[in-house]
């Protein structure tokens, strides 16, 4: 992979899929290996791989899997057998959009091919890698481009290269703005209950010496109050046509707090994210995850016996309150639906 940076989440290597687990980082790094494709739908399912972009390829690794074991099992009817593991693949995470991109992509592929499908479809889940670390460092070019001056940053969950194919979309900005001198610190949300932003994006920051502070959510509010905070910076999972943006639980808030405090809210995502069947964010699914992830941590309970909880895995922020929309397509300020449709067309704005 044409990838410098140090972070890399999915490797293909010996003819098998290997995932970085990050439920144990950052104690740990542990990479995981796969050659069943219902063994990746439960690692996606389960967090060994999140992130839109980064689900999205692992799905694409997973269907040539699943096509070599189902050539192997019947060379004439393979394609009707595959179709099981595609519905299976689709089940694992219902709001990240890219993973049913990649399923598409490959399907479209499958029903022309003749003969052993592994290589072909390898060839497409790699091109599929490639181009999503050149659009993620597209993104970090232009997003770093709407930054006037040095500035402190506060992002939300992980969208860096653990999220991603490698480089980051959020984090991509990130990297960019480090680089050039745009950005000089970060401010992670620890983010709840998963700790993406304590256990992964700090990881991620000083595995590169970029300077990084964590912090919980409800600091956030009081660091934009001291004027800390310039830009947030967060990714996706999901763009509907007006602007309106799925992202990890806790995004909503963040932008009405940036809103209030006069800070700007920047979404980084791949075009893929953008989702132009879904007419507005009340559309988008919303995952609900297990009560457990809430009521536990690293396996020991945290709350009183018989309490309830409620754990969507994301929220959505209205496209009114986000001033920048940032694709390897271009840059949407302001976005509507007119807007964002232009882009797709890959009219820039």
């Amino acid at each position: 992979m044409n990838n410098t940076n140090t972070v890399h989440a999915i490797r293909w290597e010996n003819q098998q899929l290997r995932l970085l687990d990050q439920r144990v980082l950052p104690h740990e790094t542990v990479y995981l290996t796969f050659d069943d494709v219902n063994a990746v739908a439960e690692a996606i399912r389960d967090m060994v791989v999140r992130g839109a972009p980064a689900i999205g390829i692992t799905a694409a690794y997973g269907i040539v899997l699943a096509a070599r074991a189902r050539f192997s099992e019947s060379t004439s009817h393979w394609k009707a057998l595959l179709e099981k593991d595609l519905q299976t693949l689709a089940q694992s995470r219902p709001t990240a959009v890219n993973l049913f991109w990649a399923i598409e992509q490959m399907r479209r592929l499958i029903v022309e091919l003749n003969g052993d499908p592994e290589p072909v479809l390898l060839a497409e889940a790699m091109k599929i890698h490639e181009d999503d670390i050149a659009a993620c460092r597209r993104m970090g070019e232009l997003g770093a481009a709407l930054i006037e001056k040095p500035c402190n940053i506060l992002t939300h969950c992980n969208a860096g290269a653990l999220a991603t194919g490698g480089y980051g979309t959020a984090l991509g900005v990130v990297r960019a703005g480090f680089a050039s001198g745009k950005i000089t610190h970060v401010y992670a949300d620890e983010t709840r209950p998963w700790l993406q932003g304590a256990r992964l994006t700090a990881w991620e920051m000083v595995q590169e010496n970029i300077p990084v502070t964590l912090q919980a959510e409800g600091a956030a509010a009081h660091l934009m109050k001291l004027g800390k905070i310039d830009w947030v910076i967060v990714g996706s999972d999901r763009i509907a046509a007006n602007g309106d943006v799925a992202n990890k639980i806790g995004t909503y808030g963040l932008a009405v707090l940036a809103r209030h405090h006069g800070v700007k809210f920047m979404v980084a995502a791949p075009a893929s994210t953008v989702d132009m069947n879904i007419r507005c964010g009340e559309d988008i699914p919303i995952e609900q995850r297990s009560a457990d992830e809430v009521l536990f941590l690293a396996g020991q309970p945290i709350a009183a016996e018989g309490a309830a909880a409620w754990n969507p895995a994301f929220d959505v922020t209205p496209a009114s309150l986000v001033d920048a929309i940032v694709t390897e397509r271009g840059v949407v300020l302001e976005p509507n639906t007119i807007k964002l449709a232009l882009m797709m067309e890959s009219v820039r704005i």
